[in-house]
C-alpha cells in the first residue's frame, strides 16, 4: 500500500456533527483525503480511517471528546487512492453559546516520525488483543502499555510528538 506524508506546514482541519457526520473540511483535508468536498460533507468521518489502526483509540477519543475534553492522537488515515498517511491529531469539543457541545473540531499536523514508529508497534500489538479478545483485550495491553511508561494516552501521544521517544523505554 501507498503512503503519502504530510508535509511540516501541512493542517488539516475539519468539522463533525454529534455523529462524527463531516460538516466541514479545509483545502488540506481534500488533498490528503483525495475525496471532493461533494464526496465528504455529511459522510461519517470514519470515511479515512485506516485498518491498521485498533478500535480502542476510537474509543478513548469518542469517550474524551464527549466528557468535554480535548484529545491528542497518531492517527493513520487512508485516502480514497488507497494511500496511507500518518497525522498527529487534536479534536475538541465545539459549543454553543450555552455550553452544550454542538459538534467537533480536529487540527491534524505532520507527526514526528519516532512518534509514527513508535505508536505504529503499539497499534499493531493493539490490534492482534482486539482479534483474541476483543476490545477489552485491546484496553487492557494498552493500560499495560501506559502503565510502563507511566503516562496516559494523550500524554503519550502529545510527548512522542515533542521528544520523539520516550526515555528508558524501548517501546513493544
Amino acid at each position: 500500500m501507498a503512503e503519502i506524508f504530510l508535509t511540516p506546514d501541512s493542517l488539516i482541519t475539519s468539522k463533525t456533527d454529534l455523529n462524527g457526520k463531516i460538516t466541514y473540511g479545509n483545502d488540506d483535508f481534500v488533498r490528503f483525503s483525495g475525496y471532493s468536498e461533494e464526496e465528504f460533507l455529511y459522510k461519517p468521518h470514519n470515511l479515512i480511517r485506516h485498518p491498521d489502526m485498533p478500535r480502542i483509540a476510537f474509543k478513548l477519543l469518542w469517550d474524551t471528546i464527549k466528557g468535554g475534553q480535548e484529545f491528542f492522537a497518531f492517527v493513520k488515515n487512508l485516502n480514497k487512492h488507497q494511500q496511507a498517511y500518518w497525522v498527529f491529531a487534536n479534536v475538541t469539543p465545539s459549543y454553543d453559546s450555552s455550553g452544550k457541545i454542538i459538534g467537533y473540531y480536529s487540527v491534524r499536523r505532520c507527526p514526528s516520525k519516532e512518534g509514527v514508529k513508535t505508536l505504529e508497534n503499539v497499534y499493531k500489538q493493539l490490534i492482534e488483543a482486539e482479534k483474541r479478545g476483543g476490545m477489552e483485550a485491546s484496553l487492557r495491553a494498552l493500560q499495560e502499555i501506559l502503565r510502563q511508561v507511566n503516562m496516559t494516552y494523550e500524554n503519550l501521544c502529545i510527548h512522542l510528538q515533542k521528544q520523539g521517544k520516550v526515555s528508558g523505554w524501548y517501546g513493544v
